[in-house]
């Protein structure tokens, strides 16, 4: 069985995002986007939002690719082998490999799939991982602290959420960047 994860940027504040949905201040140096890749390289499936599919699948553009550094580009691989299901209502179906929409979220399904996957899962996105986190799906919880307030936006945490966390691993980067994986104790 693999294990659920959630994991993003966040300012020190808390935050993925700015109120105005603006992300540039996550954009990771190359120490932290190698380590990145490397933990990204264990997961079998995404489960994403919406928005946050959107802007991930930016990696299956070549051509807006060009001009990268390699160490950025050794994540676009990494993104294409791996299986992802995109919760959505209203996004149209895809014609992008590895990919299939979900009108809702049958957190049933997600534990079937979690039970019977042999890699880890990702859980992309505040939203729909706080439905997971609600529901005892998520098994850890990794942050990238990114040494920036941005005082308002959407928070990486819901509210009225009470998780026992036991902390697993910790890194600073020289950018000032923390990561922080956390296991949730059942």
């Amino acid at each position: 069985m693999g294990k659920l994860v959630y994991g993003m940027s966040t300012s020190l504040d808390g935050y993925v995002n700015r109120a105005d949905g603006s992300i540039d201040w996550t954009a990771p140096d190359e120490e932290t986007h190698r380590f990145v890749n490397d933990l990204e390289s264990r997961i079998g499936t995404y489960l994403f939002g919406r928005r946050l599919f959107e802007t991930m699948r930016v990696w299956d553009d070549d051509e807006a690719l060009a001009g990268l550094p390699g160490y950025a580009l050794e994540y676009a691989p990494i993104w294409r082998s791996v299986d992802k299901v995109v919760f959505s209502r209203t996004l149209a179906a895809l014609n992008v490999p590895r990919t299939r929409v979900e009108r809702r979220l049958d957190i049933d399904d997600v534990r079937r799939l979690k039970e019977s996957s042999a890699a880890d899962l990702a859980v992309g996105g505040p939203t729909l991982a706080a439905e997971m986190l609600r529901a005892g799906l998520v098994d850890e919880l990794t942050l990238f602290i990114v040494p920036v307030v941005v005082g308002a936006g959407t928070r990486f945490l819901p509210d009225q959420l009470n998780l026992d966390l036991s902390l697993v691993e910790e890194r600073r980067f020289d950018s000032g960047t923390v990561f922080l994986r956390y296991a949730i104790r059942r």
